[in-house]
């Protein structure tokens, strides 16, 4: 038995459903319980498009590999999208140039893939994703035929999934394995399913149709974000109109609102001032399937018109031209910057700073490739920095700068809000490139960025036992306090902020004024006159606070 195109095709549908069927249960392994758990999502998501796009791929496996790694790279979200896309792309630069494969050719593919994953990690770490990779290529030889390569592999990986935890100590402090390693064998299991003849098929709750919100009119700009998301609900919500209050909530959002409240998924549609309301209170209800953010105030709809009618490929290529013509500014200045943010209020932060363009993400929101790249497009700018804020995001916005042939993208791995507002406060417009890119890349280090959000799961970290719901204190990003009570939690976090200058606050779409109010007097009673403390709407979602000390 050889693999054609065709094969090939249907064995990703396969895994790309089974994926998206776990996806759930492999955002539950992440390690820390903060609401970052999202690698199921990530790992789903990159692969989703194959659904839309596999009518059209090529029967020739060379060619259809090679589209189906561009599409995964384009749509790849988070560090594990990225590592899951780029190792599809070394097993397509494997059966290059080949009409079909047997066994031998599809495990050099393989190992192919995982040359290509590991050059991404500047340092990989062993117990993740790239040691289920790894292992499962490097162990399995000797196989009579294709069937029984991928059930060894498949084999392979789940026992060097299962010995993560011996791997890397913070796995075994959680209790859990590697969550980007459970997805990637949860990808063979839907291949080896595929070759049995029984491809899986994606659970119901994923292909129960909605309302179009496309039908719905975007005219209106007082209030101007477009905000679609669906929701998987968690057990306590499944049935029918169990979630009023967050109807009720929506349709208090703004207009042009629809909810959808069925069994297992709620679907909102709304026009709103502050979309991270929104999705915050989604969060409430389940795991966020898909979110659609667009800001209508900066869109403009071309007018259809003119003789004749296209055929369906020329109209395929001409919307593809268009496409690209609108998403290309032409160059007004040397200088641009695109920034990741969630909040308003941090978004208008950075853009009083000379963001140019943003991409609405960060925690459980990872952006994809695609959409980083087409923000740099749009950017009116020779260079185009790009502060992704969030550590998730980084490997994503990489590939988008290295996509982008239009104009020069240069990524500043800011991992926080803080670091990336220090890297544009250290801008210099009349330094050269080099010059800037070594000032902000210095300037994040001079930054130390606290949190305060819940626990998403509960977990047991650190000698610690956290239950679902209860607060969190990070310390660059690490759980340092564990408490029932904001103001506590800030009492703790303020310990951190005595040797500096400037601490400014950013507090999230959850927190009232009045509460804000109290934190400002809290911490300046703490800091003391030496220490200037600023108190600014952030807006953001999942995070009370965001604290940048300088």
């Amino acid at each position: 038995m050889n693999i054609d195109g065709n094969v090939y095709k249907q064995i990703m549908l396969s895994a790309a459903n089974s994926l998206d069927n776990n996806k759930e249960r492999i955002n539950e392994l992440n390690v820390f319980p903060v609401p970052d758990g999202d690698t199921g999502i990530n790992m789903s998501m990159t692969m989703s498009p194959l659904r839309e796009e596999a009518p059209s791929l090529p029967f020739a496996l060379g060619e259809c590999s090679r589209a189906i790694a561009s599409l995964m790279l384009r749509s790849a979200r988070g560090n594990s999208g990225v590592i899951l896309a780029l190792f599809f792309r070394g097993v397509s630069k494997g059966f290059e140039g080949l009409e079909s494969a047997g066994k031998d050719e599809i495990l050099s593919a393989f190992k192919k893939g995982v040359e290509e994953a590991y050059k991404s990690i500047q340092n990989p770490t062993e117990g993740t994703i790239l040691t289920v990779m790894r292992e499962c290529a490097e162990g399995a030889a000797d196989c009579e035929d294709v069937l029984g390569l991928f059930e060894k592999l498949e084999c392979l990986a789940k026992a060097t999934l299962a010995d993560t935890p011996n791997l890397l100590p913070v796995l075994k402090q959680a209790n859990v394995v590697d969550a980007g390693g459970a997805g990637f064998v949860a990808i063979l299991e839907g291949i080896n399913e595929a070759l049995r003849n029984r491809p899986v098929e994606l659970k119901d709750t994923q292909r129960k149709n909605g309302a179009d919100f496309s039908l719905f009119d975007e005219a209106d700009i007082e209030y101007p974000y477009c905000t679609e998301c669906i929701v998987d609900k968690s057990e306590g919500y499944k049935g029918e109109d169990m979630a009023t209050s967050f109807r009720e909530f929506v349709m208090q959002a703004g207009n042009s609102a629809v909810f959808v409240d069925d069994f297992d998924i709620i679907k909102v549609h709304v026009h709103t001032k502050d979309p991270g309301k929104v999705i915050s209170k989604a969060l409430e209800y389940g795991v966020l399937h898909s979110v659609k953010i667009e800001n209508m105030r900066l869109q403009h709809s071309r007018l259809s018109g003119g003789a004749g009618e296209l055929s369906q490929d020329e109209g395929k290529a001409e919307k593809e031209k268009e496409k690209k013509e609108d998403t290309i500014a032409p160059p007004e200045k040397k200088y641009g910057f695109v920034a990741v943010t969630m909040g308003e209020g941090i978004r208008s932060t950075f853009e009083g700073l000379g963001a140019d363009s943003f991409v609405y993400g960060g925690q459980t929101m990872n952006p994809s490739t695609e959409q980083i790249l087409n923000a740099i497009r749009v950017t009116p700018s020779e260079i185009v920095y790009i502060f992704p804020n969030n550590s998730n995001i980084c490997m994503v916005a990489k590939q988008a700068a290295g996509l982008c042939e239009e104009k020069k993208a240069v990524v500043i791995p800011s991992k926080s809000v803080p670091q990336g507002l220090a890297a544009m406060l250290a801008f210099n417009a009349d330094a050269a490139e080099d010059e800037n890119t070594k000032c902000m890349n210095d300037a994040m280090s001079s930054v130390k960025t606290l949190e305060m959000t819940f626990a998403a799961h509960d977990s047991a970290f650190d000698g610690k036992l956290i239950s679902k719901g209860q607060l969190l204190g990070l310390v660059e990003h690490k759980v340092r306090y564990v408490s029932d009570d904001r103001k506590q939690s800030m009492e703790c976090l303020a310990e951190h902020m005595r040797d500096s200058s400037y601490v400014t606050v950013f507090y999230g779409s959850d927190i009232n004024e009045d509460e804000a109010s109290e934190m400002l007097e809290l911490l300046e009673n703490k800091l003391g006159n030496d220490i200037e403390v600023t108190m600014l709407k952030g807006g953001q979602p999942l995070y009370y606070y965001v604290i940048s000390v300088e």
